[in-house]
């Protein structure tokens, strides 16, 4: 009897150390906070749908990754999006237009199911600190082809890094 105790304890305490390993790790992973997606009537995005997004930040401890989200069908004819980004930030007030690559040219860079591709695209290389308070995104695409054909849905995505 003393033999088969000494057996699985070998495998019992591997099987412990795995499971504690798995558990640190997803301590120090990312956290979504927010994510909210804009839906468009027959699948186009005109420049006057500017949709909104508003979310509140209450920790100041930890950086922050803001990402544009897009799901378009294999039929969008871009590599890219161009997107107008009005911000409403605690204390200030703002507009940035930026181009989020879609495609490689060979293949699409977001995740696909069947004919539909979804993108996260981090706003800026690293993480930042956020102030405390409202914030409000409001999103209008920029593309020359207005309505701009073939996008499903268009939002914003917060991390807690």
């Amino acid at each position: 009897m003393m033999s088969i105790k000494k057996q699985w304890a070998i495998p019992v305490m591997g099987i412990m150390a795995l499971a504690g390993s798995i558990l640190l790790a997803s301590c120090t992973s990312t956290v979504g906070l927010y994510e909210k997606t804009a839906s468009f009537a027959s699948h186009e995005w005109s420049a006057d749908n500017k949709p909104s997004f508003t979310f509140e930040i209450s920790d100041t401890t930890h950086p922050y990754q803001l990402f544009f989200v897009v799901r378009h069908t294999d039929a969008y004819r871009y590599k890219n999006i161009w997107v107008n980004i009005e911000v409403k930030s605690p204390d200030s007030t703002y507009t940035v237009k930026r181009q989020f690559t879609l495609a490689d040219g060979e293949k699409w860079l977001g995740a696909g199911m069947d004919d539909v591709f979804e993108h996260r695209i981090a706003f800026s290389k690293a993480p930042g600190l956020l102030k405390k308070g409202t914030y409000t995104f409001r999103l209008q695409q920029s593309m020359r082809e207005d309505p701009l054909q073939h996008v499903l849905n268009a939002g914003i995505r917060i991390e807690k890094q």
